[in-house]
């Protein structure tokens, strides 16, 4: 029961992993006509509500079934739904102002770099970290070097925020690994999209022009964005973690890495200098070391 539990959550992280290194390449192209908070306010938005109807499928299901004695009150699911999108917000933010300064490939590669984070993070927090995911954070490190850092010793303002935000989706996969066996995965979903978007849509109205027409130019990238991404990915990932360990379906969705560099390759005709790519193999290397040599 328990491996095919665990095969079942591989296998949604893996296709989650893939949507989301497509992405990259949506939110690229969607940025040539809206602003990345616009562009963010609605995906999100959009993710939200295609999710409506499964919520109330899924409460009218489970109308007559006894409250969870583990559960959290009804505040305290807001509360949690909030931060969750609060930090989702601030990941997303950053990665998505960082892709207007740099390309989709590296942008997934730098993201990537959760996988190694994750564990990292996880030792701070008490729990044990072995030499494995030291020596992957060095080699990931090496590659992000080698990646980001120019001969001249300086480093790409987008490849910078991608850097910060990393931190941000390592913090955002521990809190659904906590929230989710406690919140139904849907209920948790729809609300850290809605929070998301509110506050991308406020920080538009401030910083942005938001406007009919580049909305509708952006239409195919924003469902993609919308649908694809948030509506159907970030819920498979919180029902998925739900069965698996937090450091071992970091491994997996840092996969979105390689499908952003693939659809950068074949989409966007981006093409990565040979540092860069030997970087990028660094980087996916120290991933698959970090997680590798410590699963259990």
């Amino acid at each position: 029961m328990m491996n095919s539990q665990h095969l079942k959550s591989d296998l949604l992280l893996l296709i989650t992993g893939l949507i989301w290194g497509f992405a990259f390449v949506a939110q690229r192209i969607g940025m040539d006509h809206v602003g990345p908070f616009t562009f963010n306010g609605i995906r999100f938005a959009l993710g939200s509500l295609s999710l409506i109807p499964l919520v109330m499928v899924t409460r009218r299901n489970h109308r007559s079934d006894k409250p969870d004695p583990k559960g959290l009150s009804r505040v305290m699911i807001i509360l949690s739904g909030c931060l969750t999108g609060l930090v989702l917000f601030l990941g997303a933010s950053l990665q998505q102002v960082g892709l207007v300064y740099t390309t989709a490939g590296k942008a997934g590669f730098i993201t990537g770099l959760y996988v190694v984070i994750v564990p990292v993070l996880w030792f701070f927090r008490g729990r044990q970290s072995g030499a494995g995911t030291w020596i992957g954070a060095a080699m990931a490190a090496a590659g992000l070097y080698l990646l980001s850092v120019t001969s001249g010793f300086t480093i790409q303002f987008g490849d910078l925020l991608e850097i910060v935000g990393a931190f941000f989706w390592a913090s955002h996969i521990l809190l659904i690994s906590h929230f989710s066996k406690r919140i139904d995965p849907i209920v948790l979903s729809l609300i850290q999209f809605a929070f998301c978007s509110f506050c991308s849509l406020v920080t538009a109205l401030v910083f942005e022009t938001i406007t009919l027409q580049g909305i509708l130019n952006a239409g195919y990238p924003i469902l993609y964005g919308g649908l694809g991404s948030v509506g159907i990915a970030y819920t498979l990932q919180v029902v998925a973690q739900r069965n698996a360990h937090p450091a071992h379906a970091a491994i997996i969705l840092s996969l979105e890495s390689v499908f952003a560099a693939v659809g950068g390759w074949l989409l966007l005709n981006e093409i990565l200098s040979t540092r860069s790519k030997i970087g990028c193999a660094l980087m996916f290397s120290g991933m698959l070391f970090s997680q590798l040599r410590n699963r259990n």
